[in-house]
């Protein structure tokens, strides 16, 4: 047994993600809506009529797993680029042999990874072929493929997510990777409750993360039971830490916001540098940016939004390396300023009494009043026009009738929602 796994280590064996990638849909885990028997993916497979489609979701959910293990199901020619590496002489020599097996009657399928780095000319190259069905396109992306992909290609493909993976669904990939994997199986590995937790929360939903990781573990230690101490040493490893294939970004854009969250100017600027020296796309930070001046600053700095949403559009017009001056411009200032997140707790709270109690019926004095027959049934009788009033301001109900008194917007003590909510305190005296 011994001679065995020796040399099986000493192979030259592809990572474990790769050797445990699965080949068949039963194999396949997680993503159970999309595999449902009644979904659409598993309907076109029955039906033998695949369609184009855009694979969207972090990484390590099994979006190339998917699209590959679908090119076998469908019993189609297959064609595979990579968008980091690839140029439109490959795309164009693909589409024409996609050309050739569609006059002969055949269907082929291009899978391209990470759609998303194609840049516009790249991806109007394949519009033709995906139009007229010589190719069907299966592309994958981390990134929201409303601003990754032009919409000419965009509304030719059908959009499926890809959730990140829970808890359970890692520990079922994990277990079989320890019992079925030709090189960890023979080590009789176990792993203790305590690491487990830990590797599941370093891989914060992406397989090929834990797996890789928990591989380095097993490679590192001469005991066959895995301990924290394992995980822990393996996560500190730089080839685990720092992932060139882009799933390391989601841990940095994450600690980036959660520092200007936090106020932490420099915390931030050291993320952002982190970003862009690893190759993140400036406009990806930007608009990470805008969502954050609405979700974490609101109306305690409303140029917040503003700013950064110019920012955007300079990084846009100016590129790299200058835009990392804009980007730092933003950040800094962003993590400077006072916090809130009234607003979005406000339109959530919103949201959520709608879903409970639906939505009532419009009170007759807020209703618009167009024509004749609307004032004849009531329409915008008796409203207060507030312009008529001092202060611009008259006290009336602008719910529905059966709404008395809720509040939503619970505006803080920072920046300029202080003066917003000492004004509101003063109109409307039963909410504030």
């Amino acid at each position: 047994m011994m001679k065995i796994e020796k040399n099986i280590l000493n192979a030259n064996l592809p990572p474990l993600s790769q050797r445990m990638r699965p080949q068949v849909l039963s194999d396949y885990m997680g993503q159970s809506d999309i595999v449902d028997k009644d979904s659409l993916i598993i309907s076109a497979v029955k039906k033998n009529n695949p369609f184009s489609i855009i694979l969207w979701g972090p990484p390590g959910t099994g979006k190339t797993t998917l699209a590959k293990i679908l090119a076998k199901k469908f019993l189609v020619s297959f064609y595979e680029l990579s968008a980091v590496s690839s140029g439109v002489s490959d795309i164009r020599k693909i589409l024409k042999n996609g050309s050739e097996n569609f006059k002969l009657g055949k269907r082929s399928i291009l899978f391209i990874d990470e759609i998303h780095r194609f840049n516009k000319s790249q991806q109007d190259t394949l519009l033709h072929s995906v139009e007229n069905g010589s190719i069907i396109l299966i592309g994958a992306t981390t990134e929201n493929p409303s601003y990754e992909v032009i919409p000419p290609l965009l509304s030719r493909c059908k959009i499926i997510k890809l959730n990140s993976l829970n808890e359970n669904e890692l520990k079922q990939i994990l277990y079989r990777a320890i019992h079925e994997d030709i090189v960890i199986s023979q080590r009789d590995i176990q792993i203790n409750e305590k690491a487990e937790m830990l590797l599941f929360s370093f891989a914060s939903g992406d397989a090929r993360k834990m797996l890789n990781t928990f591989e380095l573990a097993v490679m590192s230690s001469n005991k066959n039971l895995i301990m924290e101490n394992d995980i822990l040493r393996a996560c500190q490893q730089k080839n685990i830490i720092y992932d060139k294939n882009g799933d390391y970004h989601f841990d940095v854009i994450s600690a980036f916001i959660k520092s200007i969250r936090g106020s932490d100017p420099d915390a931030a600027i050291y993320w952002l540098a982190i970003m862009l020296e690893g190759g993140e796309k400036p406009e990806y930070i930007a608009r990470r940016l805008i969502i954050l001046a609405s979700e974490d600053i609101g109306n305690a700095e409303p140029y917040a939004l503003q700013l950064a949403t110019s920012g955007f559009e300079a990084v846009k017009i100016i590129g790299m390396p200058e835009a990392r001056i804009i980007l730092a411009q933003i950040c800094t200032y962003l993590a400077a300023i006072p916090k809130s997140n009234a607003s979005y707790k406000a339109i959530d709270s919103a949201v959520s009494y709608i879903r409970k109690n639906g939505a009532e019926s419009i009170p007759l004095h807020l209703r618009n009043a167009p024509t004749r027959l609307s004032k004849d049934l009531g329409h915008g009788k008796n409203y207060k026009y507030i312009h008529n009033y001092q202060n611009h301001f008259m006290e009336q109900n602008y719910f529905p009738d059966s709404i008395k008194n809720i509040s939503f917007y619970k505006p803080s003590d920072e920046g300029r929602e202080k003066f917003l909510k000492t004004r509101l305190s003063k109109l409307w005296k039963n909410r504030f």
